[in-house]
C-alpha cells in the first residue's frame, strides 16, 4: 500500500523505556529501550518483530496500561490517560478474555453502556457490528460456546462498538482460520479507506504486507526500521515469473526456464540475474507476447529474518505463529 502522506500525527511515541523485575534475580530487565515512532491520521501502521521483542509492552504503554520509565506517548497531541482521549480508542488485546456466559449481543449490549450509549444507540451498533464481523446467527449463543475465532471476531466488534477514530488491535488475526482473516483484512481495509486510524501487530507477516501503509520493526526493545514498505522490501528483486503466449515451449529464449504451459500461455521464471528489459525484446522477437511480469522481491519476513541474523538478537520463532511479547 502506498504511504500517507499530509497527515497530521494520530499517536507520537517518543523515547519510550520500560523495564520488569526478573522474576528470579529481581534485578530490572530492559524491555524497551528508546522507541520512538509516529503513526499518521488515516494510516494503517503495523509493529512488528519477534516475539519478547517487546511490541505488546508497547501497545500497553500506548493504551496507558502501563507507565513508562522514561519516555512520553501522546495520542492526539494528548496524554492517553485523559478520559476524552480514551473516548476516541478501540483496543483489541492479545488473547482477550471476556464474560463468558453472556451472549455475543449480551456482550456487545454491555460494552454498549460502558459507553454511555443511549438504549436506541446500543441496538443500532449491536446489531451493526455483529452483521460486520458475520456472527449474526451465533447473537445467543454463550461466548463459552464460541471458538478462538469466534472470540476474535467478537473481540474485533467490541473494539468497534463506540466508532473508534482512532484501533489498537494486537495480533488481531491470533486464532481465525482463512475466511476469518479475509474477513478481518476486508473490515481493517474499510475502514482505513473511511480515514480510521490503525495500528496493530502480527505475526502474520503476508497480511501485514497487504494491510499497511508503514510498519516499524522493533528487536530486542529497539527500533531497527521504520517506513513505507515498498522501498523496504523493493530493495532487491530476485527473479520474475512471466506470463506469454504466441509460443511454442521449445522456443523460450535462454536463460529463461519454463514452468508450465497451459491454453497457449507459458509461464516463465527467470533470476535476479538476469536483464529483464534485455530479455524482454529477445521474446519479442521470438514472436511472443507479454501478459503479465512479476517480479520477485524481498518479503517481509525475509526483511525480519535478515535484521536477525544481522545482530539484532532475540528469538526468531513466532514469525508465522503466536506469541507474547
Amino acid at each position: 500500500m502506498s504511504g500517507v502522506l499530509g497527515k497530521q500525527d494520530v499517536l507520537r511515541v517518543r523515547g519510550l523505556v520500560k523495564s520488569y523485575p526478573h522474576p528470579m534475580t529481581r534485578r530490572n530487565m530492559p524491555v524497551l529501550k528508546g522507541i520512538d515512532f509516529a503513526v499518521r491520521q488515516g494510516e494503517v501502521f503495523g509493529l512488528i518483530g519477534p516475539n519478547g521483542a517487546g511490541k505488546t509492552t508497547t501497545i500497553k504503554a500506548i493504551m496507558g496500561l502501563i507507565s513508562p520509565d522514561a519516555g512520553q506517548v501522546l495520542l492526539y497531541g494528548r496524554s492517553v490517560n485523559e478520559a476524552a482521549v480514551k473516548a476516541r480508542i478501540g483496543f483489541l488485546p492479545e488473547n482477550p478474555s471476556f464474560y463468558e456466559y453472556l451472549t455475543g449481543e449480551e456482550f456487545l449490549q454491555y460494552y454498549g453502556r460502558l459507553f454511555g450509549m443511549s438504549r436506541s444507540r446500543r441496538r443500532e451498533r449491536v446489531q451493526e457490528m455483529l452483521a460486520l464481523v458475520e456472527l449474526e446467527r451465533a447473537r445467543q449463543l454463550p461466548l463459552r460456546k464460541y471458538s478462538k475465532g469466534m472470540i476474535q471476531r467478537i473481540g474485533l466488534a467490541q473494539a468497534l462498538l463506540n466508532d473508534p477514530d482512532f484501533l489498537v488491535l494486537d495480533e488481531p488475526m491470533s486464532g481465525l482460520d482463512p475466511l476469518g482473516r479475509r474477513l478481518v483484512r476486508r473490515i481493517i481495509q474499510e475502514l482505513s479507506r473511511e480515514g480510521k486510524t490503525i495500528f496493530f501487530t502480527s505475526h502474520i507477516l503476508s497480511d501485514t504486507e497487504v494491510l499497511c501503509h508503514r510498519v516499524a520493526l522493533v528487536v530486542d526493545g529497539r527500533l531497527r526500521d521504520l517506513g513505507n514498505l515498498d522501498p523496504l522490501l523493493s530493495e532487491d528483486v530476485r527473479g520474475y515469473d512471466l506470463v506469454a503466449a504466441g509460443l511454442d515451449r521449445d522456443a523460450i529464449p535462454p536463460p529463461g526456464r519454463l514452468v508450465s504451459f497451459t491454453e497457449g500461455k507459458l509461464l516463465i521464471t527467470l533470476d535476479g540475474r538476469t536483464e529483464l528489459w534485455p530479455y524482454l525484446e529477445s521474446l519479442f522477437q521470438a514472436g511472443g507476447r507479454l501478459i503479465s511480469v512479476n517480479p520477485h522481491g524481498r518479503s517481509l519476513e525475509d526483511r525480519l529474518m535478515a535484521e536477525l541474523e544481522s545482530g539484532g538478537g532475540g528469538p526468531v520463532d513466532g514469525v508465522e505463529g503466536e506469541g507474547r511479547s
